[in-house]
């Protein structure tokens, strides 16, 4: 299959064009040549912007496009539109973002998506998920009957650049007590970059279509276990000490960016957040590894990044310190 990844290098769609080149499919990356130009001498990397640099692939065609790099409406337009009579297939990389809201457990495909409000700024950080939901909307239109959607959740493993995982991953790795938001029973999900990215080659393999949602895993889980595998990997000796998410909030602690995995259960608006179904992708294929080798094999990676590199999610270990202190003062033993 003469396969084109809008991207390619980094994260998702690194392991994807790895899954790719193994499986013995003609790989073209498209990418602005600022990240993995050393990556995969057996593809063929085809350096441009997106935005306004597409010349490059003029007169080429492709059995299928994986687009893992689209964020903005405006820029996802010029892709689709020039590909549409040159590709058979394409999948976009959406996220659950792009869902209205999580007021309801259990959401499905059908759920309402984000809007976008008119005369919005292209403010990713702001607009992410409604962003995403009207970039499909334009996948939709250029290519109505050969697309595949697909909305993942939190996306965790080696080589990914948020940290949301990998903090509890290397924190349980250190000893001293460790702070945990809210309580053990908190659901989480979670999938791991190399499982999605062999699912999402094997539904392009067969040109699936339509949308799927791709959180995880296929069992409940829970924050307390996650933190309990990171431990048992780790090895990481001290106490793990549950903190209130009133007291959190109350220490102007951010749920997700500082506490990564973990979104206050009093919010209204995000209860359905970590229950996403998946049933549809399940019944497509998708299968998931143990918690055990995701936590295991980030680690590995983790201990090889460079130790200046500063971290994007959870806190110091100052600031653990003295939310740690302040938490003891306030609820005597």
């Amino acid at each position: 299959m003469k396969l084109l990844l809008l991207g390619g290098t980094v994260f998702l769609g690194k392991h994807i064009a790895e899954a790719a080149l193994a499986s013995g499919h003609d790989v073209t990356l498209f990418h602005r040549g600022i990240h993995g130009t050393e990556l995969f001498p057996d593809a063929e990397h085809v350096l441009g912007d997106r935005d306004g640099g597409l010349d490059a692939l003029k007169g080429r065609r492709f059995d299928a496009v994986i687009d893992m790099s689209g964020y903005l409406p405006r820029v996802v337009r010029q892709s689709a539109e020039q590909l549409a009579h040159v590709a058979s297939h394409y999948t976009f990389i959406s996220s659950i973002s792009a869902y209205r809201s999580f007021v309801t457990l259990g959401l499905t495909e059908e759920a309402p998506l984000a809007e976008l409000p008119a005369d919005t700024e292209e403010n990713i950080g702001e607009w992410y998920g409604a962003l995403k939901a009207r970039c499909e909307d334009v996948v939709r239109e250029s290519f109505p009957d050969r697309r595949l959607l697909i909305r993942p959740g939190l996306i965790v493993g080696p080589d990914d650049p948020s940290d949301r995982f990998t903090y509890w991953v290397a924190r349980l790795h250190r000893d001293g007590e460790v702070l945990a938001p809210g309580r053990p029973g908190h659901p989480v999900q979670v999938i791991d970059v190399r499982d999605l990215a062999v699912w999402t080659l094997a539904m392009v393999e067969r040109s699936a279509l339509g949308t799927y949602n791709a959180a995880g895993p296929e069992h409940p889980l829970t924050l307390g276990e996650v933190l309990a595998v990171c431990q048992e990997i780790g090895g990481g000796s001290g106490p793990i000490t549950w903190v209130s998410e009133e007291f959190l909030a109350g220490q102007g602690v951010a749920p997700w960016s500082e506490m990564p995995l973990f979104v206050p259960e009093s919010d209204p608006d995000a209860i359905g957040m970590e229950s996403v179904s998946i049933a549809r992708a399940l019944g497509a294929g998708l299968r998931f590894r143990p918690l055990r080798e995701t936590v295991r094999d980030t680690l590995a990676w983790e201990g090889t990044r460079p130790r200046q590199l500063a971290w994007r999610a959870g806190i110091s270990p100052e600031r653990e310190r003295a939310l740690l202190a302040a938490w003891h003062a306030a609820t005597p033993r």
